[in-house]
């Protein structure tokens, strides 16, 4: 009898399916632990379902370190707030001179575009100098006075992992975490612009030297198409790796997706695009309503 019941006993546990166990590091929403979770490059990753507010997938969420030009998020969303005109022409000047990085730009000292074509490149395709013209020309106290207001939203939003030293992320100071970044998508998702501009494929200017350029935009999800982006911003400086944070539909529910420090371009790509492929595998597992 007891050789009966200790047979039937294996015999049950052998029918339980095994559930897979995520990468070490890594946590995944409870209705998603019985599928293999993707093995990610980039050091801090960050899922959530931007319907429910559930946490899907999590590595090194509260990990601190550079975001790059994740950063110019916020420097639109303080733009934005300080009722600046949009049409209002600005021109770049030598303080807009990378002397952190040394980065080179194709604004070139003495071009002069409108607040509104200045954000454009700075979202869609990271125009450093565009960024940094903006927070020197939006309030009296200059770019000090920008940057105090950049962390001050921040704190309004619950940011409590972030602070920002600059408006356009050369500066490795500017830190941050996963969890903190995804209440600035999630923030930025309310401007109407920054939706447009960070989705915008491709724009062209006219330079100081009366020039044709023509900018594309930073992330290759959005020159690729395929995705249904709502928010996206890339940044890269040696310090912070390659990073991606962004709001895009999967299935019908609005993903908030951030990803930091991947080892290459492509890698923080196939990171997301790895991401959406696991979920839409197992769509009745994780898909609300």
């Amino acid at each position: 009898m007891i050789k009966k019941i200790a047979s039937l006993l294996v015999s049950a546990a052998l029918s339980v399916p095994v559930m897979a166990a995520p990468p070490h590091g890594v946590m995944v929403a409870s209705e998603m632990s019985g599928y293999s979770a993707p093995r990610l490059n980039s050091r801090s990753v960050l899922v959530i379902n931007g319907s429910t507010g559930e946490t899907l997938y999590e590595k090194n969420t509260h990990q601190r370190m550079p975001i790059a030009s994740i950063s110019k998020l916020m420097t639109a969303m303080v733009l934005l707030d300080s009722g600046a005109p949009l049409d209002e022409q600005v021109t770049v000047s030598n303080a807009e001179i990378d002397r952190v990085k040394h980065t080179t730009s194709r604004l070139a000292v003495g071009t002069t575009l409108s607040r509104k074509e200045m954000l454009l490149l700075a979202l869609m395709s990271s125009e450093n100098r565009a960024a940094a013209t903006l927070a020197r020309t939006t309030f009296p106290g200059g770019t000090a006075a920008f940057v105090e207001r950049m962390n001050l939203k921040a704190r309004s939003l619950g940011m409590t992992e972030t602070i920002f030293h600059d408006p356009t992320g050369l500066d490795v100071r500017n830190t941050s975490t996963a969890a903190d970044l995804a209440k600035m998508v999630k923030a930025a998702d309310d401007y109407p612009l920054i939706r447009e501009f960070t989705t915008t494929e491709q724009h062209q200017i006219v330079s100081a030297r009366n020039r044709v350029l023509r900018y594309k935009n930073s992330n290759a999800l959005v020159r690729e198409g395929g995705w249904d982006i709502a928010v996206q911003k890339t940044g890269y400086i040696q310090e912070a790796g390659r990073c991606m944070v962004l709001q895009a539909t999967v299935g019908s529910q609005p993903l908030i997706i951030v990803l930091l420090d991947a080892g290459a371009s492509s890698a923080r790509v196939h990171d997301a695009k790895n991401i959406k492929t696991w979920l839409e595998a197992h769509p009745g597992s994780w898909l609300a309503g």
